[in-house]
């Protein structure tokens, strides 16, 4: 059997788990042996093929398993051919971190991370943090050496189902290691006294060495091709509302990614009023100022590459209130101007109590004047009248 081991070169992308096929229902599959001391568990398959030794499996205090037990039949060999297969397409993803070496106390986001001897120190720690969706792939060129007293810890709500280790040549784990994933090794694979896998242990082109091991298959693991988050950010949100002067603004910048990434101001700046959540995205205040910013927010979450993207945010004036019509008051209808006129009462000259009359528009003090002036002149008239009559009488 032939295997593509080595640094990952080809422009895989990473969409889900690793498909294994018919393999995915093996603890244990060897290629030229599998050998166990102890009271190993295996919780699901045992299997080896092409060749055809299986030893310490005849039950208690021997090893156990709960699956079945495929000894070079048809099975055994169809999964040691689903096996190539996942070991190939894993060694052919394209690495996002590359040059890993030892990885204690190291905290790894989902992604394909890639190095010659991959290693994790005695008593050593290595976390995976991530979602349910989450997947790592770990490419060794050469070997995986677990150290004693070591934990894998996975966080977030991920799963040993999607974390796996493709290894160029054998892979070792140590003494009360607690490991998680499957294990796909193109040489040997040998679980020293006491280690615990949530996984599998995979050997292509040769054997399985136990020893009082507990191996548990993982189980409701998405199925191959599942869709996964990707690990590096993308901005997905679109072009920003327009703000108005004075008047409360949200807009919210979006993005993908494992783990969720936080969003920074790299060029240009908001509005003035405005500001940036660093961890939710979003840009919230009052603007103060009409005008237009441009403004370039970049997200990251560890993995490369960051995303940017460039918005604009254009600020209206604040609408100019509508004046209140005022009510007019209508105009008064002027009202008649009355002269008043004094009468002099005919006794004394003294002035008694005025006759006033309405004004007509005219000068009332011609009219007066001439009657005044008839009186008088008919007064004469009579008075010549009555004297003439006196003398001819």
């Amino acid at each position: 059997m032939i295997l593509t081991a080595g640094p990952a070169q080809a422009a895989t992308t990473l969409s889900g788990p690793v498909d294994l096929g018919t393999a995915g229902t093996y603890g244990v599959l060897g290629a030229s042996a599998v050998t166990n001391t102890g009271p190993t568990v295996v919780t699901g398959d045992v299997g080896v093929s092409p060749g055809t030794s299986i030893t310490g499996f005849s039950g208690a205090p021997n090893g156990t398993y709960t699956g079945s037990l495929h000894q070079t039949d048809p099975a055994a060999a169809q999964a040691q051919n689903d096996l190539t297969t996942a070991f190939n397409a894993a060694a052919g993803l394209t690495p996002t971190t590359s040059g890993l070496s030892e990885m204690n106390g190291l905290s790894l986001t989902p992604g394909v991370y890639s190095g010659g001897a991959l290693s994790l120190a005695n008593n050593g720690t290595l976390t995976l943090a991530g979602s349910a969706s989450s997947v790592w792939v770990f490419q060794a060129a050469s070997t995986l050496t677990i150290g004693s007293g070591t934990h894998i810890l996975i966080t977030g709500g991920a799963s040993g189902c999607n974390v796996f280790w493709e290894v160029g040549s054998s892979a070792t784990l140590g003494t009360s290691a607690q490991f998680q994933g499957t294990v796909l090794a193109a040489q040997s694979i040998t679980a020293t006294t006491g280690a615990t896998i949530v996984g599998r242990l995979l050997a292509a082109n040769a054997a399985v060495t136990l020893d009082t091991n507990t191996i548990t298959v993982p189980t409701g693991c998405p199925a191959a091709g599942t869709p996964t988050s990707s690990p590096s950010p993308e901005i997905t949100s679109g072009t920003p509302p327009t703000a108005t002067e004075g008047t409360p603004y949200t807009f919210t910048v979006t993005a993908t990614g494992t783990p969720a990434p936080v969003f920074t101001v790299t060029a240009g700046s908001l509005p003035a009023g405005l500001t940036l959540n660093g961890t939710t995205g979003q840009i919230t205040g009052t603007p103060t100022t009409p005008g237009s910013s441009t403004v370039t927010l970049t997200a990251s979450n560890g993995i490369t590459p960051n995303t940017s993207a460039i918005y604009t945010i254009q600020t209206q004036a604040a609408a100019t209130p509508t004046p209140t019509p005022t009510a007019t008051t209508p105009a008064a209808t002027p009202t008649p101007t009355v002269a008043a006129i004094t009468i002099a009462s005919n006794s004394g000259g003294s002035s008694g109590s005025a006759e006033h009359l309405a004004a007509t528009g005219m000068d009332v003090a011609l009219p007066i004047g001439v009657g005044i002036a008839l009186a008088l002149i008919g007064t004469t008239i009579l008075l010549l009248r009555r004297r003439s009559a006196r003398t001819h009488s």
